[in-house]
């Protein structure tokens, strides 16, 4: 995933105001079954929001963690919620457009 500039990371995030979490790092942290998920709700949604229920003060390596292991650009971090946004590689799915 390239780098996104500031101008996309702001409507990423804006996009993101109203979504719900789809992934949650609680007791057991950074597993397997976390990094299944976030990658299969990458799949199906391009830009998805993850919250931290535990491990808060950890939240930026174990976001940089995900963004690495899903190939996912990390679009930013409010509270206890992180913002992540791969492209969908299917030309027949519904895709977010980046403003340039």
């Amino acid at each position: 995933m390239n780098t996104l500039n500031t101008k996309q990371k702001k409507y990423l995030r804006a996009r993101a105001h109203g979504l719900k979490p789809i992934v949650y790092i609680g007791q057991q942290g950074m597993s397997d079954a976390v990094l299944k998920e976030a990658e299969r709700a990458l799949a199906d949604h391009e830009l998805i929001k993850i919250r931290f229920v535990d491990y808060k003060d950890e939240k930026k390596p174990l976001a940089e963690k995900i963004a690495a292991h899903t190939g996912a650009a990390l679009v930013g971090i409010t509270g206890h919620l992180a913002c992540f946004f791969r492209p969908s590689p299917l030309e027949n799915k519904q895709r977010i457009v980046l403003p340039e």
